[in-house]
């Protein structure tokens, strides 16, 4: 798996070529060729068009033309002071050694602040979830307010539905499930867990409700969420398993944490080497031989 920013000028030239086709005859490719855009987005999309292509894949675009001037109703409102409080306190925490969010109260966080707080009145039931302002910050840098916005509420309401909410509901639901694929790719892994009772839900929630987005090297977020737009949750969840496979998956690694304590600090300490944009990729692609989790 070639790694994006070691692609020589001339093949990105054409990649962008190829991009700016598909973009421009949009309905066309996802109607007719499909597989031809899963494949690409698995390449990596082009970083002068990624931005674009995250709005046309998860449908921003799309709800942000049958809401024609809706983002700007939002943000001229006030707003609720119960959200506003905590959306202000949340704002200098994201990505604070980005050139977009170093300031306080530069265009990064006002921008951030009009995303979230508009997202409340759009979704007044749900609110504000502190998760969401990575996952706003992200569509930030790559998109001006009102598509990063539209990004979000596609995010929220058709790629993880209810991870949001109160209760937490869905992302315990979704903590299950990994925890029962994790029986399928990793019994090791998954018997060292049920052992010591530690529940997904410790190890998976930011995770999950972030997209990986504070868990992974900028460039394999990129490259995860390439492919996330295009394809959906699976992505997260291979990510997921990978990540716990490689950590927990060998009776050699879990000498090391006989415990609960012990794991969940293994499971905040990811090596570098397993989140690496290459090793990852090659081991979310559905179709891979699998790369070794023990190999120095």
């Amino acid at each position: 798996v070639e790694r994006l920013d070691n692609i020589p000028p001339d093949v990105l030239r054409q990649r962008e070529a190829k991009w700016l086709d598909m973009l421009t005859s949009w309905d066309k490719w996802m109607a007719k060729k499909h597989k031809k855009v899963k494949l690409r987005c698995q390449k990596g999309i082009p970083p002068s068009l990624r931005g674009r292509a995250w709005l046309y894949l998860s449908g921003g675009k799309v709800k942000k033309e049958q809401n024609q001037g809706k983002f700007q109703e939002l943000d001229s409102q006030p707003g609720d002071p119960k959200w506003l409080d905590v959306i202000e306190k949340d704002l200098h925490r994201q990505f604070p050694f980005h050139e977009m969010f170093v300031a306080r109260g530069g265009h990064g966080q006002q921008d951030l602040f009009r995303v979230l707080k508009a997202y409340t009145l759009h979704r007044p039931e749900e609110g504000y979830c502190q998760a969401q302002a990575p996952i706003a910050a992200v569509l930030l840098m790559h998109m001006p307010a009102e598509d990063a916005f539209w990004g979000l509420v596609q995010i929220c309401e058709k790629y993880l539905p209810g991870y949001y909410s109160a209760g937490l509901e869905a992302i315990q639901l979704d903590g299950e499930i990994l925890f029962a694929l994790l029986k399928r790719v990793s019994p090791v892994a998954h018997r060292h867990l049920k052992k010591y009772k530690i529940d997904p839900i410790l190890y998976m929630t930011e995770w999950f409700m972030c997209a990986f987005s504070r868990t992974l090297p900028w460039v394999s977020v990129l490259r995860m969420w390439d492919m996330f737009f295009c394809e959906g949750v699976k992505i997260i969840f291979r990510v997921g398993l990978v990540l716990l496979k490689c950590m927990l998956g060998s009776q050699e690694k879990l000498k090391a944490c006989q415990g609960q304590y012990e794991t969940m600090e293994l499971l905040r300490s990811i090596e570098p080497r397993y989140m690496q944009e290459a090793f990852l990729v090659q081991e979310v692609l559905p179709t891979h031989t699998p790369m070794s989790c023990t190999s120095t």
